[in-house]
């Protein structure tokens, strides 16, 4: 089964190794959207409908954790899977992350299994 997956990270580098992890994982990405920034990153949730986000926390306009409380109090995207890559590693932030209702948090640097393993099961 293919989704849609968002990527949210202010590097298109690293946009690109998340995307090449996803394709080593084996996953299937029916689309791949990105964005820059955690504004732009609403209006491709609201304009392409992604299945999956994966987001850093350190983004300009809206940090990865705005979004995803955003995305927690509006009904349609209350449930969408969201994970954060992120190298904003502090125990706290991780756990605010997951209390927001973040599904996971991989930390960077990260391997194509660490991808896998979060991603794959949001797949069935």
């Amino acid at each position: 089964m293919s989704k849609i997956i968002l990527i949210a990270d202010s590097s298109t580098v690293m946009r690109r190794i998340i995307e090449r992890s996803l394709l080593l994982a084996g996953l299937e990405v029916q689309q791949l959207v990105e964005a820059s920034d955690g504004a732009e990153a609403l209006a491709a949730i609201e304009q392409h409908h992604p299945e999956i986000v994966l987001s850093e926390i350190k983004l300009d306009q809206l940090s990865g954790l705005d979004l995803l409380r955003r995305l927690r109090e509006d009904e349609a995207t209350r449930t969408l899977p969201f994970i954060f890559i992120s190298s904003q590693a502090a125990e706290s932030q991780v756990q605010e992350a997951l209390a927001l209702g973040a599904q996971g948090y991989i930390r960077k640097p990260f391997t194509a299994d660490q991808v896998k393993d979060y991603i794959a099961p949001l797949f069935t």
